[in-house]
């Protein structure tokens, strides 16, 4: 044995352990029928609860989403913003789009497990770390007509800097558009009101963030708002619960031809 070896103590072999033990892969399945998917997307996670990795519902959500819509995503720059376990972005590289799978730089142990994630299901994506307000050379690189997050309104404390990182990717890329789904827990995040199709949200932060304001702040308004239920198959719908939302969102004054004429198919 070399000197500079470590022998692992029986402390650590446990920890070891302990984590092959909450890690899993699980299976999520995309096509028009059900006894015949189209293809499926493998996704390493981990049930350790500090550890952060799992497959969230509005993940599941969002990705069918991508599926639903998949001609618009065919072909198309996308980012996935606080990516996690990326599956709607891996969905939409596999209905061809060219994605860049981003998530916090600090999070070293959820970008290398992204870049897993890709290499189990044989897709390339671009994997790079973006931390929300923090304007790194790379973040200029990025041009995408598509942006997506999943239950990225979690943290109130990082409304402001997601803003203001989702406002410079949405003005890099004139006509790009914003497609997330979140947790209605307590208030309404978004209204749309008929044909106005508008930016208002109810959701009381911890005393100082109001999604109205950052909203105003920012210049963007929400032009589609869906039940996350309501396109969402029915043996999807079963095991999940809770009051999902999908949204759509472009800058004040701007309304792409994709979204203003997208259905859901």
């Amino acid at each position: 044995m070399n000197k500079f070896d470590a022998v692992p103590s029986e402390e650590e072999d446990d920890d070891e352990n302990s984590d092959k033990c909450m890690s899993t892969i699980s299976r999520h399945f995309f096509g028009d029928e059900l006894d015949k998917p189209s293809f499926s997307i493998s996704i390493l996670e981990n049930m350790k609860e500090e550890y952060g990795l799992f497959v969230w519902p509005c993940s599941i959500i969002l990705a069918e989403y991508v599926w639903q819509q998949r001609f618009r995503f065919s072909g198309v720059s996308v980012v996935e913003l606080g990516a996690g376990t990326s599956l709607p972005g891996l969905v939409a590289a596999k209905v061809g789009s060219d994605v860049t799978l981003t998530d916090d730089s600090d999070r070293i142990e959820v970008l290398e497990n992204m870049k897993s994630v890709c290499e189990l299901n044989k897709l390339k994506c671009e994997v790079m770390g973006l931390t929300w307000g923090v304007w790194d050379a790379s973040v200029f690189n990025l041009h995408p007509k598509i942006i997506l997050g999943a239950d990225v309104f979690y943290d109130t404390s990082a409304f402001d800097d997601l803003f203001a990182s989702l406002t410079f990717l949405l003005k890099n890329s004139p006509g790009s558009v914003f497609i997330t789904t979140y947790h209605n827990r307590r208030y309404s995040y978004f209204v749309c009101l008929s044909q106005v199709l508008i930016k208002n949200f109810h959701l009381m932060c911890s005393g100082h963030h109001l999604i109205e304001f950052l909203m105003v702040k920012w210049g963007l308004k929400c032009v589609k708002l869906l039940d996350g239920f309501s396109f969402l198959p029915p043996d999807k719908a079963s095991g999940l619960s809770g009051n999902i939302q999908l949204a759509e969102i472009v800058l004040s004054g701007e309304l792409t031809e994709e979204t203003s004429s997208s259905v859901v198919r």
